[in-house]
């Protein structure tokens, strides 16, 4: 999964699994399709379990959704038209 399909609900159980960020030992990294490596962090809920793309992108979803979950902030949503705009391809 890529960050841009997160949810809210999701974004919430990877800051809640990862409050101080994800590490080297986190990341699970396998070959897909057209044999690129992956990485990936892995989240489960009660039946289900999620392996999220690991990159740039990511930590700033995540650092910007703990940031506007901290703060009593009206605008709680995540705006990934600025996250892509910021990052470097």
């Amino acid at each position: 999964m890529d960050y841009k399909k997160l949810d809210n609900t999701m974004l919430n159980l990877l800051v809640e699994k990862f409050p101080d960020g994800y590490d080297d030992d986190d990341i699970v990294t396998y070959r897909n399709a057209n044999n690129e490596v992956v990485e990936c962090v892995e989240v489960r809920t009660e039946n289900t379990a999620y392996l999220v793309k690991v990159s740039k992108r990511l930590v700033m979803a995540m650092e910007d959704f703990d940031d506007s979950d901290s703060d009593d902030n009206e605008d709680s949503g995540l705006d990934t038209d600025e996250l892509e705009a910021s990052e470097e391809e």
